[in-house]
C-alpha cells in the first residue's frame, strides 16, 4: 500500500484542525518579506526511540572502552587484579562508579551537540569535531567531579586514555553508521519528492544542485510557474499545488520566488491540509532583518514553514502488522490456494501463477503474483481485441472476455 499516497487521500483538516506550534502569522509581515519560523534540518532519521538507542550504544561503548583501559593499565603495570573480572575488588568498584557517572555526561555533552540526530549535510569532520568537543568537555567534568570528591587514587592515565579511546569508538560509529544510511538514501530509501515553486534562474539553480547531490535525499518532481513555457518540467500553475502534489506523490515544498504575502499564505495553508513540508529560499536583501531562524541546503538559505516528520515507529509496527497478517491469512487459506491451483491446472493449459507488473508506493513498479484466471497468452491477445475494449481510455475491459477460462468464471 502506498502509505504517502493514503495518508493524503485522507480527509484534509481544517485551518483549526492545524497544530499551533511555531505559528506563522502571514499578515503581520510587508510584501515579498521573509517568513518567521522554527528551521529543522533533515535528518536521515529521526524520533526519540531512535535518539535513545543511539545514547544507549555510547554508554555501552564509554563503558566498554573504560573497562578496556582500566585492565591494560593496571594489568600492564602492576599485575591487578590477573585473576579477576573488570572491575573488581573495592578499587575497581570506585572505577566503575565514576564511569558510570562518565558514561551519562558523555550522553548529556552528545545532546547539547546535537549528536543524537544525522543531518544529511554534516560531513564526516564535522560530526568528529563535535565528538571531541563532547568527550572533551565530558572528561573535563570527570575530573572535576573527582577532584571534589577528594579520591586520589584514580589515575591519570585511565581518565586521559579513555577519553582518547572514545573519541575514536564515538566518531567511529556514528561514521559507519552515516556510510550505511547514505546507501539506503542513494538507492531511494527515505527520498523525499520536491517540487519547486518558479522556474526561475533561482528556482534551476536549486533543482540542479538538489540533483547533482542525491545523497541528500531530494528527488526533483519539477516546477510550479505562473507561466507554462514549453519547459516538460514546469508541472502547472500556481493554482495547481494541489492536483500536482497528490499525482506527483510530492513531500516538500520549494518557494524560490518573492512572492506576496497572500499567496504564500494560500500556499502554507494548502501545504499543512496536503502534510507537506513547505520551506522558502527567501530574499537576501529583504526581510533578514526579522532575524528568522535560517537554515542551509547546499547553501541556499532556507526555513522551514511547516515540517511533517515521517512517522517512523508507525510505519514499522504497520509493516509488521501487513506481514503477520498475511502470513498467517496464507496459512489459514493454504488448503484453498492449493485446490484453487489445481482446478487451475486441470482447467487451462500454463502455470497456476500469474505474474505481472503493478504500481506500487509513490509509482514505483513491483512484481504481482496471483492465481490465473484467462488463458496462458492473455496478454499476447490484447491488442488484437483493443477494438472490442469497453472503456475510452488506457484501461483496458471487456464485458464478455473470451480468454477468461473457465474456473475464471
Amino acid at each position: 500500500m502506498n502509505v504517502t499516497a493514503a495518508r493524503r487521500s485522507a480527509a484534509p483538516p481544517t485551518t483549526d484542525d492545524v497544530p499551533q506550534h511555531n505559528p506563522v502569522n502571514v499578515g503581520a509581515f510587508p510584501a515579498q518579506s521573509v517568513l518567521r519560523g522554527q528551521g529543522k534540518g533533515r535528518s536521515l532519521v529521526h524520533g526519540l526511540p531512535v535518539q535513545i538507542a543511539y545514547a544507549t550504544i555510547d554508554i555501552l561503548f564509554v563503558l566498554m572502552s573504560s573497562a578496556i583501559i582500566f585492565r591494560v593499565r593496571f594489568d600492564a603495570w602492576h599485575s591487578f587484579g590477573a585473576q579477576q573480572s573488570f572491575f573488581a575488588g573495592s578499587s575497581g568498584r570506585t572505577y566503575f562508579s565514576f564511569f558510570l557517572l562518565y558514561s551519562g555526561l558523555v550522553v548529556l555533552s552528545c545532546i547539547s551537540q546535537k549528536l543524537y540526530s544525522t543531518p544529511r549535510d554534516r560531513g564526516f569532520i564535522t560530526e568528529t569535531i563535535m565528538v571531541v568537543k563532547a568527550v572533551g568537555v565530558a572528561t573535563a567534568f570527570l575530573v572535576v567531579f573527582i577532584f571534589a570528591s577528594g579520591n586520589k587514587e584514580m589515575s591519570r592515565l585511565v581518565i586521559t586514555g579513555a577519553g582518547a579511546i572514545n573519541i575514536l569508538m564515538l566518531s567511529g560509529w556514528r561514521a559507519a553508521k552515516r556510510q550505511f544510511l547514505l546507501r539506503r538514501t542513494a538507492a531511494g530509501n527515505g527520498v523525499s519528492r520536491v517540487l519547486i515553486v518558479s522556474a526561475g534562474h533561482e528556482g534551476r539553480a536549486l533543482a540542479q544542485w538538489l540533483e547533482e547531490n542525491r545523497h541528500l535525499g531530494y528527488e526533483v518532481c519539477g516546477f510550479l510557474d505562473a507561466h507554462k513555457n514549453g519547459d516538460p518540467r514546469v508541472l502547472g500553475t500556481l493554482h495547481d499545488l494541489r492536483v500536482v502534489a497528490l499525482s506527483h506523490f510530492v513531500d516538500e515544498l520549494f518557494i524560490t520566488m518573492p512572492s506576496d504575502r497572500e499567496l504564500v499564505k494560500e500556499m502554507v495553508l494548502e501545504a499543512r491540509q496536503l502534510r507537506l513540508g513547505l520551506k522558502i529560499v527567501p530574499d537576501l536583501y529583504d526581510g533578514l532583518g526579522w532575524r528568522a531562524p535560517l537554515h542551509t541546503i547546499g547553501g541556499f538559505p532556507v526555513m522551514d514553514l511547516h515540517w511533517q516528520p515521517i512517522p517512523t515507529f508507525g510505519l514499522a509496527v504497520k509493516r509488521a502488522m501487513d506481514i503477520s497478517i498475511a502470513f498467517l491469512g496464507l496459512i489459514v487459506t493454504a488448503p484453498i490456494l492449493g485446490i484453487a491451483a489445481l482446478w487451475i491446472r486441470l482447467d487451462s493449459l500454463g502455470p497456476a501463477i500469474y505474474a505481472a507488473p503493478r504500481v506500487g508506493k509513490k509509482g514505483h513498479r513491483f512484481r504481482c503474483y496471483k492465481l490465473r484466471t484467462m488463458i496462458e497468452d492473455a496478454d499476447a491477445q490484447k491488442q488484437s481485441l483493443r477494438g472490442a475494449n469497453d472503456r475510452e481510455d488506457n484501461f483496458f475491459k471487456m464485458e464478455k472476455d473470451t480468454r477468461i477460462t473457465g474456473c475464471g468464471q
